[in-house]
């Protein structure tokens, strides 16, 4: 024999055929148990990873990953680009301006965050380019009075391309109060849609009509807005750059205005993969059933290892050797079903909607039309680490229990 006793015996015990066939059906049901808890976790955290995906690069594709910005209006902002750039972390620097205001049409009214943005240099930092579904990004030329809405202001309001609205913006007067309403009449030129939030809360101005309208000197800008190639450095990136400036130049990133949606994302999916794991748990609890049973079954088998000399410790590998082997072919099987299944799962998903006739993910209830899903090493890898390591546990109180057994106490049974 090449192979340690405990290995030799523990790997026998797992394919010998028992008088109780009981203890088979238990040892088989927790083995698919396991492969179907493990099997569950790798595909509904590929999902969750794909939604997160979607989300990250079309919410993140559109608001700013950090502004620059000065005590005062920007009147070189091509300065501040320039400097910008120079990180190499940075693809892209443009000029940039933030408005809160009221969209009115027709007596209803909604508000929204204008952007004020330059039209050939939007594609350098954002994705909007990608997603209009009416008119042009172009249209918005200076002077001219143009927006860009989203698709469910659009469709609230009733509103295509050539209508026109209102908005209203706050403005800072002498006036009793301090602040007065002010009305700019607007022509639509173009929607866009991301399946997002944003489609209700955000529309697009150029960044001369955004000048007018925040009363700024002709060529000054509110900021200038950056793109960076790991939008995850936004904060220590931007913060260097604002140093690099010099006084008075402050930055912000998409951490204080869109952060909380990711924390909160990563919970849902860090809670989500906690319960998933009791599927796992209970499964492994199984192997226990199994190998309590299992040790009842082959009490003459440990008293005559214990009389040919095996120690507890032995018996007790033995048995902890035939857990782990069910432990490690369910988690095994759930792991290779569990790929196979996730990065596949967009495509079954869409040849069921077509064979169905029916569309499952539809685009005006979901932010995505089908089912994305991305497979992560890491989970994988973290996935049958708590499925083995839970394997392996199960094991530990059969096995002591079988290294209690007294050879002589084990005969009298037989």
């Amino acid at each position: 024999m090449f192979r340690p006793l405990p290995i030799f015996i523990g790997t026998r015990y797992t394919r010998a055929k028992r008088r109780n066939h009981y203890i088979s059906f238990i040892s088989l049901t927790s083995m698919i148990g396991l492969a179907l808890g493990v099997l569950a976790m790798i595909v509904v955290l590929s999902v969750m990873n794909g939604f997160q995906k979607e989300m990250r690069s079309r919410i993140l594709g559109m608001v700013s990953h950090a502004t620059l910005s000065a005590e005062q209006p920007l009147d070189d902002w091509r300065r501040v680009a320039d400097a910008a750039m120079k990180h190499p972390e940075v693809v892209g620097a443009v000029p940039f301006a933030e408005l809160e205001g009221m969209l009115s049409h027709r007596g209803m009214m909604q508000p929204v965050q204008i952007n004020g943005i330059d039209p050939t240099e939007e594609t350098r930092v954002s994705i909007i380019g990608k997603h209009m579904v009416q008119g042009d990004l172009a249209a918005l030329k200076p002077g001219e009075s143009g927006i860009v809405i989203g698709e469910i202001t659009a469709r609230r309001f009733r509103l295509n391309v050539g209508d026109k609205l209102t908005l209203i913006v706050p403005e800072v007067s002498s006036a009793p109060g301090g602040i007065t309403p002010r009305m700019q009449r607007l022509n639509v030129v173009g929607v866009f849609k991301v399946g997002a939030e944003l489609d209700s809360s955000l529309a697009l101005i150029n960044i001369a009509d955004a000048s007018a309208i925040q009363r700024l000197k002709e060529g000054q800008v509110q900021s200038v807005r950056i793109a960076l190639k790991d939008l995850y450095q936004a904060p220590e990136v931007s913060r260097e750059i604002a140093a690099e400036l010099g006084q008075g130049y402050r930055a912000e990133d998409w951490t204080h205005t869109q952060g909380s949606l990711f924390s909160a994302m990563k919970m849902e999916k860090t809670m989500i993969g906690l319960l998933l794991l009791l599927i796992v748990a209970v499964a492994a609890f199984n192997i226990i059933a199994t190998l309590i049973m299992v040790v009842a079954d082959k009490r003459a088998d440990i008293a005559i290892l214990r009389t040919l000399g095996a120690t507890p410790r032995q018996i007790m590998a033995v048995f902890m050797v035939q857990g782990s082997v069910i432990g490690t072919i369910g988690t095994l099987l759930g792991t290779v079903l569990g790929v196979i299944t996730a990065l596949n799962v967009s495509q079954w998903i869409a040849a069921l909607e077509r064979a169905s006739g029916r569309q499952i993910f539809s685009s005006d209830v979901y932010f995505v039309s089908y089912l994305p899903s991305e497979l992560q090493v890491g989970d994988v890898l973290l996935i049958c680490f708590a499925a083995l390591l839970l394997s392996f546990l199960a094991t530990l109180y059969p096995a002591w229990r079988a290294a209690q057994t007294q050879p002589a106490e084990a005969l009298r049974y037989e």
